[in-house]
């Protein structure tokens, strides 16, 4: 098993006044070539959007974009004609194939929200552009996993165009938990939404991360009550 430590104070960070962001991976004005993507996971922006204000219409294509609401809600416009509103607790994909343009806002004018936004390479390029969203609030189950998305049809989740897993969870601390590859030679990304845990011996915090090769098994040791987010991709080569 390998492993690369991503602390949260090591992100890139943009502040446009209303919207404060921070880039686990080179995005926009914000570049660093040891951290341009992991494996299919390109961008992981962890934006807290003021009330009343958001993302205007912009293009998209060849790129599996998933949103991930922790604080507030987000209305969104495509050009294939889904408007709506996703909630924390609330997952929404979006593979943008041939093209896609959409805007998000945020659905408050007063509260700020806090989304992350993913993007992953997809598995086939070109493919007719598609949105889906979902509700998981009554899925979750303390000190378990929920599979939010993944590209196996079979899974009771949301489908992405990639061999990729989403799972999020909220454990007790002193927790020994463990987490099993889906499919041979996929990657993992392990973000730490709140708490602090234990994985190889190595110390995360709330926003850190670490990703992990080699492995078809990982073991996570809560410190304290904790959420977090596993990203499991495919490694690019």
């Amino acid at each position: 098993m390998k492993t690369t430590f991503y602390p949260a104070s090591g992100r890139g960070t943009s502040d446009h006044g209303w919207l404060k962001a921070n880039f686990s991976f080179s995005f926009a004005g914000y570049y660093d070539p040891n951290k341009v993507h992991f494996g299919a996971l390109r961008v992981l922006n962890d934006d807290i959007i003021d009330g009343g204000t958001g993302f205007g219409t912009h293009p998209h294509d060849n790129m599996e974009i998933i949103t991930i609401p922790l604080q507030g809600a987000l209305e969104h416009k495509d050009s294939m004609g889904n408007i709506g509103v996703i909630r924390s607790g609330e997952v929404q994909v979006m593979s943008a194939g041939t093209g896609v343009e959409h805007s998000e806002y945020n659905h408050s004018q007063t509260e700020a929200a806090n989304t992350l936004q993913i993007w992953l390479f997809p598995k086939i390029k070109n493919i007719s552009p598609r949105y889906d969203q979902r509700d998981f609030r009554n899925q979750f189950k303390l000190n378990e996993f929920t599979t939010l998305v993944s590209g196996d049809k079979s899974v009771d989740a949301l489908w992405i165009n990639q061999d990729a897993t989403f799972s999020i969870g909220e454990f007790e601390a002193d927790k020994n938990i463990g987490y099993n590859i889906k499919k041979a030679g996929n990657g993992i990304y392990v973000f730490v939404l709140a708490g602090s845990v234990k994985i190889d011996d190595q110390n995360l915090n709330e926003k850190d991360a670490i990703g992990i090769v080699d492995a078809d098994s990982i073991d996570i040791d809560t410190q304290t009550n904790t959420r977090l987010l596993i990203l499991e991709v495919p490694m690019l080569r």
